[in-house]
């Protein structure tokens, strides 16, 4: 029996009038270690993936490893200037070809020293010559979709798969509205966050604000105005709008002849592990989830700044928001994990009001969605 069917989301229906209420998807979704394992091959190695700051890889040779859908990958910057990325797997007998994040002249497996070009062609094997029709231009390593997008190298390991610009339609032109000098960007600080709780959990809280008011007092009365504050599907996106809390409750200085957008809040989830905000001000940072295992996730919050040099401001907010909202959020999707495993668990209705805004869970019903269609297909 498959661990996923053609499931839709479950509704309540209202006898009086004939209206339906949804409610989430199944608790297995998030507590079903074959779901997780699933989700490897369905969502993440079909999807664009965040693999690291073009700022990371500033010169011929450099490279950084990373893993996605269970495969370990690296990006490099060849010697053409252009940043692609390989399975990190040498094709001779299967040992990986660099780890960690470093500079090289060439790609070489320290298992038998064959050599690869930046771009990925097989250079050189010790003795290849006593091999009758051994042919080095007809090896190279497996290469990987790569894209750039807003001062982030992204890959895909469907070669089917359409592009971010069609996935995201117009996303990053907005973004770049918001920060015009984003390619100057770099990350100035990582804040790791490690949550006991399935992915899925951590994006639907991240991706509502009905919980904002009771949970997120510094968020809600020094960042952003919560009445002003909505999320709206659009695509695979979940786009975040909100106005800043106003100069007089701020709870750090801004700089408000920044740009048009300096006193608004916005943020772009993309499905489904990367999100970019602006805070009031300009100022970037990035959300990345890395499920895991089906109940553990970590997040990575990135700050940035102008060549990533330190900022006393964004040190401030970067501390702030962790000991506030970053922690508040933390005690809430592990308490949330906990619940799913509950036999008492009998999923009532989302709240979803035909006029959205900020106590609407529309958000939570798109990303339920996306989830079963992935899963389903």
């Amino acid at each position: 029996m498959s661990v996923v069917n053609k499931d839709t989301l479950t509704s309540f229906s209202d006898g009086r009038t004939g209206k339906s209420a949804t409610t989430m998807i199944d608790a297995r979704y998030y507590t079903d270690p074959a779901i997780f394992e699933l989700e490897q091959e369905k969502i993440f190695a079909k999807t664009w993936q965040y693999a690291c700051p073009v700022s990371e890889l500033p010169k011929v040779g450099s490279y950084k490893t990373f893993e996605i859908a269970g495969e370990n990958l690296f990006s490099i910057r060849g010697k053409d200037g252009q940043i692609r990325s390989f399975y990190n797997v040498c094709q001779h007998r299967a040992h990986r070809i660099v780890q960690g994040v470093g500079r090289t002249r060439s790609l070489v497996c320290p298992y038998h020293a064959w050599a690869y070009e930046l771009d990925g062609a097989l250079r050189a094997a010790p003795n290849h010559e006593a091999v009758e029709g051994f042919e080095l231009n007809k090896i190279c390593l497996t290469e990987v979709r790569t894209e750039l997008f807003c001062g982030l190298v992204f890959v895909n390991l469907d070669s089917n798969a359409k592009s971010m610009a069609e996935v995201f339609p117009g996303v990053e032109a907005e973004i770049r509205s918001f920060v015009p000098h984003i390619d100057e960007l770099a990350p100035m600080r990582w804040v790791p966050v490690p949550e006991k709780c399935n992915w899925k959990v951590s994006v639907e809280n991240y991706s509502e604000c009905y919980h904002c008011a009771l949970n997120h007092p510094t968020f809600v009365n020094g960042v952003v105005d919560p009445d002003s504050y909505n999320v709206m599907p659009e695509g695979k996106v979940l786009r975040h709008y909100t106005k800043s809390a106003g100069l007089e409750k701020m709870s750090y200085e801004i700089d408000v002849d920044a740009n048009e957008h300096a006193l608004e809040y916005s943020s772009w989830y993309l499905w489904p592990t990367i999100s970019f905000q602006v805070y009031p001000g300009n100022v970037l940072n990035t959300y990345h989830w890395y499920p895991q295992s089906v109940d553990s996730t970590m997040v990575w919050r990135g700050w940035y700044t102008i060549g990533g040099h330190r900022s006393d401001m964004i040190d401030q907010l970067a501390d702030q928001d962790y000991n506030t909202t970053v922690a508040e959020d933390i005690t809430l999707v592990e308490s949330v994990q906990k619940g799913l495993s509950s036999r008492g668990f009998k999923p009532a209705p989302l709240v979803i009001d035909p006029k959205d805004g900020v106590n609407s869970e529309h958000s939570i019903r798109a990303l339920n969605e996306w989830t079963l269609e992935a899963l389903s297909s």
